[in-house]
């Protein structure tokens, strides 16, 4: 795999922890369950966007950037790993935020205002909108600005994932568990790109499995196909003669619910379930969503016992205390 050239920044603590849930599956009367901590990767708190973080501002670095905008939501994961990154590395940082400023600062956006970054609030545009007209004020100032994609997830993000399937496929070996699935939140579709080209390179069988969180399209063009052509500009990318097509895509939409950071019943019970079994938080808008999924697909057959699920945590713990008014795990378990 020709990429072992391309610029990478360290940033996170690898490999991050594979374990197995027995008390979750047991509470389930399910199959194996795994989970990959990528809630442990070390920078503010964890996540999986500093896996294409180290690839990500790698690129802006060898480019000379000084400064770093990108966008997301007010609770933004990306938005928080890229703020700590760019203060680790002394780079002025541009959070373009979807909404309005709120009274009170609290979760993922607490931790923002901490690092020091400079938000644009944007109201209705969350996914970078505005970014065009700010890079051109940053660079009419005198400034270097470098846009990391929304989400993180363009090729180089996606090759960070192909990077976290070769991790994987170690530690697996290493304690002798097989998976017939891997299940995960899919939002920006960087992720899920490169792990669809990880199973095809490592010429492994799992289904790879993601939980889709948000209703909205990507530039015109709907998820699914996003994801496909991503993979298949990813594998063109590092020199690999391999094609994707709609055929190889698994995309779950069953869960979207309201939408994008709406909680309901369903991430309520997932994230109650996990902390209580297994000690483990998810957050209320990606993992709780994708555990949900996974819970329900288990106790309506489409997961069988005989199966084994590996579940990628992509961590966002933080935002639990912004939606602290929307989760009811509390007073359900007393």
């Amino acid at each position: 795999m020709k990429y072992e050239h391309m610029p990478r920044e360290p940033l996170g603590f690898f490999p991050t922890p594979l374990v197995e849930l027995t008390k979750l599956s047991k509470k389930l009367d399910g199959p194996k369950i795994y989970m990959k901590r990528d809630d442990n990767t070390g920078l503010a708190l964890g996540g999986n966007k500093t896996r294409k973080l180290e690839f990500i501002i790698g690129d802006a670095l060898a480019q000379g950037a000084d400064t770093i905008v990108t966008a997301g939501a007010a609770q933004s994961n990306h938005c928080r790993q890229t703020a700590a990154a760019a203060a680790s590395l002394g780079l002025e940082c541009h959070l373009v935020l979807g909404g309005q400023e709120p009274d009170k600062f609290d979760g993922n956006l607490l931790l923002d205002k901490i690092f020091g970054c400079k938000i644009h609030w944007s109201g209705t545009n969350r996914k970078g909108e505005d970014i065009p007209e700010i890079v051109e004020h940053l660079k009419k100032s005198g400034k270097k600005p470098y846009v990391v994609p929304y989400g993180g997830s363009n090729e180089l993000g996606a090759l960070a994932f192909l990077e976290a399937f070769k991790e994987l496929e170690s530690q697996r070996k290493n304690i002798n568990a097989s998976f017939t699935h891997i299940v995960f939140a899919s939002s920006s579709g960087g992720t899920h790109a490169g792990l669809m080209l990880g199973n095809k390179l490592f010429k492994s069988s799992y289904k790879i499995m993601g939980i889709n969180i948000d209703k909205g399209e990507t530039d015109q063009i709907s998820f699914d196909q996003y994801i496909v052509s991503l993979a298949n500009s990813t594998a063109k990318l590092i020199g690999e003669n391999l094609k994707f097509s709609d055929v190889d895509l698994m995309l779950n939409s069953d869960y979207v619910g309201e939408g994008y950071g709406v909680v309901g019943a369903l991430e309520n019970e997932a994230i109650s379930i996990t902390a209580q079994t297994e000690g483990i938080l998810l957050d209320p808008v990606y993992t709780g969503r994708a555990m949900g999924g996974l819970i329900d697909m288990i106790r309506n057959g489409k997961i069988k016992k005989t199966d084994s699920v590996l579940f990628w945590h992509t961590g966002g713990a933080p935002a639990l205390f912004a939606y602290s008014n929307d989760l009811d795990a509390a007073k359900k378990s007393t």
